[in-house]
């Protein structure tokens, strides 16, 4: 009657009872990933408090009639729509791989295994769960028994065993074993609801370093403009007694040169772009933040197996243990038998356990062999899936418990006795298991007390494996060494075994390794981290201790993995990347993920990384002339008292060819160049030098004029003369070296841009070469001055960027107030 009853719940739900749930709202909805809704892409681009600002300032040029000076709309409005069609392409892109890459369980419907997505999942399903699911949604166990890891929820690393009655809870790992269990909450009601969507796709709320610097100086900017704008019209308008339309161009000019909406966007788009190009490279990006990360990590931790190593292991061969213990009454010649009859009943949920069942499944015994086997050992009572924390498997029969492990967990101090036998094969690089028989009963009450081994282990058998070095792994480990990136090798595997390894891929200092088992004290462990390459015999826990050290000491750190065990320290390093062909817990965990498991990917998304950061900073500081030559021309223009010199539209015929127009085709040219400082404080050292310069001659030319009785169109046309002078000239020098051909036609272009539209659509922009010939001479003199005024800031703003910035500034106010530090 017993086994009708199970029979029947392993058959699971029929599919008219799943669209009966499905109908009746009961499903797994909430593990969906979430994402922007195309209006909410549209609001985002549209509704912000800049385009609120430029509406302002269009209402009252419309309202004096200066129809003229609205030429900075079209730019508004096709900056808002790049913005909303990279991120609908990029929409499009990103969820479409999410869907690929999504989730899935493996459940039982009309008494059939089937593999579904895990927002497909309902009330009542029978889920079959092994090593490396993420469990999605509350359950009890029904059948089998498993260990799982519930660190999500609890902060406790340890492995929790659950067997016939216990509760499952979303959020969790299974970390070995197999059972069935019955879901019994889903949606909003379960644990995956609110734990899932942390480790899962797109981090709401959540930006970049680059992004939370600029929005700091847009905020900035945006409280800025208002008094300023006030004064500006107030001074003129009442003091001056300027027209209104004259009062209100001045003030339009000012702002808009203010107003850095742009960079906010530029940044905002080449992120977009970027995750873009990855993701057709086979690279999911869930946080946009880990691009720019990437790019600054000097220390990058790496496992063995399916790093390094292929996932695929074999068994090199099997050889008996000679030593001075006898086997008790097991013979020599049962050896091996009696493995195979270990790993037949284990569930080959891990890479070694199916190695030794491919390794046997030509192998067969003899009725006699299988009599006499079953005799010696008795029938099963308890199968130990393999524990990450003891590092051992194995079968409690009736009569014998055998086990298979690492030699070092599993002999205990016996294992200096076979350490030869051990050693001849992890020196060349081979993985060595022992199997061997428990002397004692693994029946603890407790447990997590149940799988340690507490007695001694007779050894019976060396188990040789390996692991294949990826072809791509010595080309990309060589790519690290020359960009000055750490390599820290961490494994569960023997020290010396992982450490030969290495070598064969190429990672530099790989004989430099340490077996961390043998160290007993956090002081050990913490220098032991910071001088080793190579660590061995890690377990979960000890992988995020050393994520902390590293970044403790001032580094940046990536880690990679694919298994349940790394999942701690993925969530801790500052950029995390899974492999999709490891574990659901790994995939979801991860800042980045390499939906084919190619480790040699890396180096294309570091040059990604760096491309976006380098091209940002050289972008943004053309951006920042405009915006800090604009607010020191305002408060000059304020305390002088003289009316701004230039209009709306002359501002935006520079700055759409000297910032625009180059800032985008900037942002996605190739620069591969190592990443050094903080990124707001390298933007304005590269702008200030240009900024100050625009606004010496500018001024100079407004001084010079009215002692020369030049009017104030002249002036105007004059001072966006030399302003382009400028602009152009520091595109020059940011563009250097000219190594490719892109940044020859930026410049070249940008020049030629501007002077067609100079000459061709003088009406639209406001500009005139109604100049007289003083004012020629007097522009000439100015041009062939700002190249050495350029120099000279540049000069004079690198000993003070030096000296205070870095000294002070940034350590004092900007890294502890108002800018965090990567």
């Amino acid at each position: 009657m017993e086994e009708m009853k199970k029979e029947q719940i392993i058959v699971g739900l029929s599919q008219e009872e799943v669209e009966a749930r499905k109908a009746a709202g009961l499903t797994n909805k909430a593990v969906e990933a979430p994402s922007k809704t195309v209006g909410e892409i549209i609001a985002s681009n549209v509704f912000t408090y800049f385009n609120f600002v430029f509406l302002l300032l269009a209402a009252l040029l419309i309202s004096v009639r200066s129809f003229r000076d609205l030429s900075f709309l079209p730019l508004i409005f096709i900056n808002s729509l790049i913005g909303i069609l990279q991120e609908l392409r990029a929409k499009q892109i990103l969820d479409k791989l999410t869907v690929l890459s999504a989730p899935e369980i493996r459940v039982m419907r009309d008494g059939e295994e089937k593999m579904i997505k895990t927002h497909n999942l309902v009330m009542d399903d029978v889920m079959v769960l092994t090593a490396g699911y993420q469990i999605p949604a509350d359950a009890v166990v029904i059948d089998g028994e498993v260990a799982v890891n519930e660190s999500l929820l609890t902060g406790e690393s340890d492995d929790i065993v659950k067997k016939t009655g216990d509760e499952l809870f979303s959020g969790s790992f299974v970390v070995y074993g197999k059972c069935y269990v019955k879901v019994t909450k889903v949606g909003a009601e379960s644990y995956a609801a609110k734990l899932t969507m942390k480790a899962k796709a797109i981090r709401v709320g959540e930006q970049s370093e680059i992004l939370r610097s600029l929005n700091s100086f847009v905020k900035l900017a945006g409280i800025a403009i208002i008094p300023i704008g006030i004064i500006m019209f107030g001074q003129q308008y009442f003091l001056h007694s300027a027209t209104a339309k004259v009062s209100i161009q001045a003030m339009v000019a000012a702002i808009m040169g203010m107003i850095p909406e742009g960079l906010f966007l530029l940044a905002s788009v080449t992120l977009v772009l970027s995750a873009v190009r990855l993701a057709q490279k086979k690279v999911l990006v869930h946080d946009m933040k880990c691009i720019e990360t990437l790019a600054r990590v000097d220390v990058l931790c790496v496992d063995k197996t399916g790093t390094i190593t292929s996932d695929r292991m074999n068994v090199e061969q099997i050889q008996r243990i000679v030593g001075k213990d006898d086997s008790g009454d097991i013979l020599p010649d049962q050896f091996e038998q009696l493995l195979k009859k270990v790993v037949a009943e284990q569930s080959g949920d891990n890479e070694t356990m199916r190695a030794l069942k491919r390794y046997f499944e030509k192998s067969e015994e003899s009725v006699e062999e299988h009599n006499a086997l079953s005799d010696l050992t008795g029938e099963v009572i308890k199968v130990l899936g393999f524990s990450s924390k003891y590092k051992y498997s194995g079968i409690c029969f009736k009569k014998k418990t055998l086990v298979v492990g690492a030699p070092e967990f599993v002999l205990g101090d016996d294992f200096k006795k076979y350490a030869k036998t051990f050693n001849q094969f992890t020196e060349k690089g081979y993985r060595a298991l022992v199997f061997g028989e428990y002397q004692g009963q693994l029946s603890g009450k407790k447990e997590k007390a149940e799988m340690a081994l507490t007695e001694k282990v007779r050894p019976l058998l060396v188990i040789v494996l390996s692991n294949e070095i990826r072809k791509t792994a010595p080309a990309t480990f060589a790519y690290f060494k020359e960009q000055g990136v750490k390599i820290k090798v961490i494994s569960g595997d023997n020290a010396r075994t992982v450490s030969e390894v290495a070598k064969m891929a190429g990672v530099e200092g790989a004989e430099d390794y340490i077996d961390i088992s043998t160290v007993k004290d956090a002081k050990e462990f913490k220098a032991a981290v910071l001088k080793y390459t190579v660590f061995g015999r890690v377990k979960p826990e000890e992988k995020l201790k050393m994520v902390k050290i590293l970044k403790t000491a001032g580094r940046t750190v990536a880690m990679t993995g694919d298994g349940v065990n790394d999942v701690l320290a993925l969530k801790e390093a500052d950029c995390s990347v899974a492999m999709a062909s490891g574990s659901q817990a790994a995939v979801q965990a991860s800042q980045l993920v390499l939906l084919e498991s190619d480790f040699a990917r890396m180096p294309a998304i570091v040059k990604e990384g760096r491309q976006v950061v380098n091209n940002l900073e050289r972008s943004g500081s053309l951006f920042l002339v405009k915006n800090i030559f604009s607010f020191i021309a305002a408060i000059l223009s304020i305390s002088f008292g003289m009316i701004y010199p230039l209009l709306p539209t002359q501002v935006s015929l520079v700055t759409m060819f000297t910032i625009g127009i180059p800032s985008f085709f900037l942002a996605q040219i190739p620069n591969q160049n190592l990443i050094k400082g903080n990124f707001i404080l390298n933007v304005l050292s590269k702008a200030t030098p240009a900024a100050m310069t625009n606004v010496v001659v500018i001024w100079a030319l407004v001084f010079v004029t009215r002692a020369l009785r030049i009017g104030q169109v002249e002036l105007g046309m004059l001072c966006v003369l030399a302003w382009e002078v400028v602009g152009l000239v520091y595109l020059y020098r940011i563009c250097r070296p000219f190594d490719n051909i892109w940044k020859k036609l930026i410049v070249g272009g940008c020049g030629f841009g501007m002077i067609f539209c100079m000459i061709f659509l003088q009406d639209l922009f406001g500009v005139t070469f109604n100049i007289s010939y003083l004012g020629w001479i007097v522009f000439a003199i100015t041009a062939c001055l700002v190249l050495p005024t350029m120099v000279f800031f540049e000069k004079l703003l690198a000993v003070i960027y030096f000296k205070f910035f870095i000294g002070f500034v940034q350590e004092k106010i900007i890294e502890k107030k108002i800018f965090r530090k990567y």
